[in-house]
C-alpha cells in the first residue's frame, strides 16, 4: 500500500514539473478568433514626433486622417520615454516590466521577459498573426537599426532598413502594392534624428514633421490609386516625443504622443475620449485582423474608434 502511495505521488510529482515546464514555454492566449475588420493593417511610426507639434507643425496628410477617421493627442509612452523601450512596447503589447527591454537602444532585454515566444522573444504581434494567420504577408521597413532587435525576423517577408526616410517609405509602398500584406509596420526616424541635432520646437523640427506628413501622403496615395484603402486601416503614432534635444524623462512633452486610425470602417469618428498608452496598438491591431491576444499583453484594443 505504501508503495503504491510512493508511486502515485510520485505521478503527480512528474505531471506537475511538466504542467509548470509548459507554462513557462508556452504562451497562452485569451478570447476567441472573429472575422477581421480590414484585410490590411498598417503601422506607421514616426520616431521623437511629440503631440505638441501638432500645434505648429504644417501636416496636412496627417490632418487628413485625423479630420477623416479617430485620433488622440493625449495617448501616452511608457517610461522611460525611450525609443526601444517604446517600440517594443508597442508591438509587444505589453510594457517594459513584461517584455524586458528598458533602454534606449535595447538590443535583448536587460531584465528576463516574463514569457517567451516560439522564436524566443516576448510574443509581438508579428508571432501572434504567425501562429493564427500563418499564410498571412506581414513586412518591417525601419529606418532605425535598433528596429531589427524588436521583433521577429524569421516571422516577415520583408525586413529591410532605408538609408533615408523617402526609401523606407518607399520600400514599405512597394511591399504593400505588391504582396497585400495583411500587416505592415513603417518606421520613420524623422523628427527624432532632428530633434537631437538641432532640438526640439525649432523650426527645422517643424520641417522635419512636414517632411514626415508628405511621405504619408505618398503612402496615402499609392493606396488609393490600389484601390487599397477601402480594405485598409492606417495607424499613426510615435514612440515618444522630446525636450530640449533629448527624451527619456517624464514631461508630458515627452510623454504624450498622438495615436490615429484611419481607414475602412473609420469615418470621422473624431477626438478620442478614452485612456491610449502606446502598448494599446498591438492590442489594436490584433483586434482589427480578428486574432486572440497572448495572456501576457497589457494592451487593450482601442474600440472607440468604431462607436459613435
Amino acid at each position: 500500500m505504501k508503495i503504491r502511495s510512493n508511486f502515485v505521488i510520485t505521478i503527480f510529482t512528474l505531471i506537475s514539473i511538466f504542467l509548470n515546464m509548459s507554462c513557462s514555454s508556452t504562451e497562452k492566449v485569451l478570447g476567441s478568433k472573429r472575422q477581421p475588420l480590414a484585410k490590411h493593417i498598417i503601422l506607421v511610426g514616426a520616431d521623437g514626433l511629440g503631440a505638441y507639434a501638432f500645434d505648429k507643425a504644417e501636416m496636412p496628410n496627417i490632418r487628413k486622417m485625423m479630420e477623416g477617421g479617430a485620433y488622440s493627442l493625449s495617448a501616452r509612452a511608457v517610461l522611460p520615454s525611450s525609443s526601444a523601450v517604446n517600440w517594443a512596447s508597442m508591438i509587444m503589447g505589453s510594457g517594459p516590466e513584461l517584455h524586458g527591454f528598458t533602454e534606449w537602444g535595447s538590443k535583448k532585454p536587460e531584465l528576463p521577459s516574463v514569457v517567451l515566444g516560439k522564436s524566443g522573444l516576448y510574443p509581438t504581434i508579428f508571432s501572434v498573426i504567425d501562429q493564427q494567420l500563418p499564410k498571412a504577408k506581414m513586412g518591417v521597413s525601419y529606418s532605425w537599426s535598433g528596429i531589427g532587435y524588436l521583433f521577429e525576423k524569421e516571422l516577415v517577408d520583408l525586413d529591410r532598413k532605408g538609408e533615408t526616410e523617402e526609401e523606407t517609405m518607399q520600400n514599405g509602398i512597394d511591399f504593400i502594392i505588391h504582396e497585400k500584406p495583411a500587416f505592415t509596420f513603417i518606421h520613420l526616424d524623422e523628427p527624432d534624428h532632428t530633434g537631437h541635432a538641432i532640438g526640439h520646437d525649432t523650426p527645422e523640427y517643424y520641417s522635419a514633421v512636414s517632411r514626415i506628413d508628405k511621405l504619408v501622403g505618398n503612402l496615402l496615395e499609392a493606396l488609393e490609386k490600389e484601390n487599397l484603402m477601402q480594405e485598409t486601416i492606417i495607424i499613426f503614432t510615435a514612440d515618444h516625443g522630446g525636450i530640449i534635444t533629448g527624451h527619456g524623462g517624464k514631461t508630458l512633452l515627452e510623454t504624450q504622443i498622438p495615436w490615429i486610425a484611419y481607414g475602412k470602417g473609420i469615418l470621422g469618428k473624431g477626438e478620442l475620449k478614452n485612456t491610449i498608452v502606446t502598448y494599446d496598438t498591438a492590442a489594436t491591431i490584433a483586434y482589427l485582423l480578428g486574432l486572440k491576444v497572448p495572456e501576457s499583453w497589457r494592451g487593450k484594443p482601442v474600440t472607440e474608434i468604431f462607436t459613435p
